[in-house]
C-alpha cells in the first residue's frame, strides 16, 4: 500500500510540472566558461525562457545555487548577489560574494555602462518565447575563484533554484553538454566555449500557489444570462482585506505601490481573483462569428507588463482577424491547431494597469465558421482552457454556460426561409 501511495504521488507531482499546451516549455540556464584565470574561470551565464506564453515579470528572476567546493565570486557584470557573505579571510582584493549558496538578481535599467552586459539590466523581466524571442533571454558574467582551472578540475554547482518571481520552478542537476559555438561579428570565424553545462528548470502551477490566479466568465448574444466566475475561484483568504470599488481608501497616495512580499490589495468581488477574463459571443454572421475578449485587473498593487492570454478553442484554427491584440497560433502537437496566444500590441496595450478605470484591456476576434463543426449548442462557442500569464484560469462549471434557447433553431430556420422567399419574390 505504501509503495502504491508513493508511486501515485510521483505521478501527481510529475504531471503538475507538465503543461499540455506547452509540453516542451522550460527555462534553460547555460554556463559557458570563456577563459581561465589564476584560480578559476570567467563564465557567461545565459537564461533562455523557452516557454511559449509564460514570462517572468517584475520584480524579476532570482537565481541561486550551491558551490561544489569553496568557490567565491570575485566579480560580476550584468547582475549582482543579494549578500556578500563573510569574506574576512581575504586581504587586499575582497570578493564580490563569499557565500556557499549565492543568490543572484538582475541589475535595474540605467546602471552605468561599465556594469552592463549583453541582454542584462531589465530588472529580471524575461519575455515569453512565443511573444518575442529576442526578449526571452537574460545574461550576466561571473568570475569564479578558488575553483578548478581545467575541464577536469572544475566542479559543477548544484542545487539550482529559480524564482520567477515567486515559487513554482524546479531545476534539475547541471549537465555537461557540447561547448557552445560562437560566430564573430564579421561572420567569418567560429569560436567556442572552453566548457559548457546546462540546467533545465520547469514550472508547476501546483507548486506556485494553492489557488488559481485568474478566472473566466461567459456571456452571449443569444442568452441574457451572464455566467460569472465561480465564487471564491481564487480562494477567499483576502476577503477580509479587500477594498470596495467606491471606498475612500482608493484616494490615498501610494496605494498602488507594491509590497515587498507582493501581498495583493484586491477589489472586493465574489470570486476574489486578481484577474478576470470575460469571453462574450457577440455576433453571428453567415460565414463568420465574432467574440469579444476583455481582461480586467482587480489588484490595486500590481500591473502586468508583457501580459499573455492563451486560449484553447477548436475554431482558433481559422482566425480571420484580431482587432486590438496581437495573435499567434500555438500548435504543440503539429496538426492540431486549436490553441492561440493573445498579447498586447507594443506601446499600445501591452501593459495591463492596476485595478481601476484603466485596469482593463479588450479586443474583438472574428472567426470563420467550419460548417461541419460549428454550433452554438452545448457551450461549443466557449473556450476549453484559458491561461493568463501562463497560469490556468478557473472556468465556470459547464452546466452554467449560457445555453441556446430551444426555440433558437426554429428562429434561425424561419429567418433562412424568409430570406429565400424574399430572394425568390425579387427574382420573380
Amino acid at each position: 500500500m505504501r509503495l502504491f501511495l508513493c508511486f501515485f504521488c510521483m505521478i501527481i507531482f510529475s504531471a503538475t510540472a507538465y503543461d499540455p499546451l506547452d509540453p516542451s516549455g522550460n527555462v534553460t540556464i547555460k554556463w559557458d566558461i570563456m577563459s581561465w584565470t589564476a584560480d578559476g574561470y570567467v563564465a557567461t551565464v545565459t537564461m533562455n525562457n523557452f516557454q511559449v506564453y509564460r514570462h517572468i515579470q517584475n520584480p524579476g528572476w532570482t537565481l541561486g545555487w550551491t558551490w561544489a567546493k569553496k568557490e567565491v565570486i570575485w566579480s560580476m557584470v550584468g547582475a549582482q548577489t543579494t549578500e556578500q557573505g563573510d569574506c574576512s579571510k581575504f586581504k587586499g582584493n575582497v570578493p564580490h560574494c563569499c557565500k556557499k549558496t549565492p543568490t543572484v538578481v538582475d541589475l535595474l535599467p540605467g546602471v552605468p555602462y561599465n556594469q552592463q552586459f549583453s541582454n542584462c539590466c531589465k530588472g529580471g523581466v524575461i519575455g515569453a518565447w512565443g511573444q518575442d524571442p529576442s526578449a526571452a533571454v537574460s545574461q550576466f558574467q561571473v568570475s569564479a575563484g578558488l575553483a578548478g582551472t581545467t575541464n577536469k578540475t572544475v566542479k559543477l554547482p548544484k542545487n539550482f533554484t529559480l524564482l520567477g518571481p515567486g515559487p513554482g520552478y524546479t531545476c534539475g542537476p547541471a549537465k555537461i553538454v557540447p561547448s557552445t559555438v560562437f560566430l564573430t561579428t564579421d561572420k567569418r570565424r567560429k569560436t567556442q566555449a572552453l566548457m559548457t553545462w546546462n540546467v533545465t528548470c520547469t514550472y508547476s502551477q501546483f507548486l506556485a500557489r494553492k489557488h488559481p490566479s485568474c478566472c473566466v466568465s461567459f456571456s452571449s448574444f443569444y442568452n441574457d444570462t451572464i455566467t460569472p466566475c465561480p465564487s471564491c475561484a481564487c480562494g477567499c483568504e483576502n476577503k477580509k482585506s479587500c477594498v470596495k470599488a467606491d471606498s475612500k481608501i482608493l484616494t490615498m497616495k501610494g496605494l498602488n505601490t507594491p509590497k515587498k512580499d507582493n501581498t495583493p490589495l484586491l477589489q472586493c468581488t465574489h470570486h476574489m481573483c486578481p484577474v478576470r477574463v470575460h469571453w462574450h459571443v457577440k455576433t453571428n454572421y453567415k460565414d463568420y462569428w465574432r467574440v469579444k475578449i476583455a481582461i480586467t485587473n482587480f489588484n490595486y498593487r500590481m500591473n502586468h507588463t508583457l501580459w499573455t492570454l492563451a486560449v484553447q478553442h477548436p475554431n482558433l484554427n481559422n482566425v480571420t482577424q484580431v482587432f486590438s491584440f496581437d495573435y499567434k497560433p500555438v500548435s504543440p502537437y503539429g496538426s492540431i491547431n486549436d490553441t492561440g496566444m493573445f498579447f498586447g500590441t507594443k506601446f499600445y496595450n501591452d501593459l495591463l494597469m492596476e485595478a481601476g478605470p484603466s485596469g482593463n484591456v479588450q479586443s474583438e476576434v472574428l472567426l470563420q465558421k467550419d460548417q461541419k463543426t460549428f454550433t452554438f449548442k452545448q457551450g461549443w462557442a466557449f473556450p476549453r482552457k484559458v491561461y493568463f500569464n501562463g497560469d490556468e484560469c478557473m472556468l465556470p462549471p459547464p452546466d452554467s454556460y449560457p445555453f441556446l434557447p430551444n426555440s433558437a433553431q426554429g428562429i434561425f430556420a424561419s429567418l433562412s426561409l424568409t430570406i429565400l422567399l424574399l430572394l425568390f419574390i425579387t427574382i420573380w
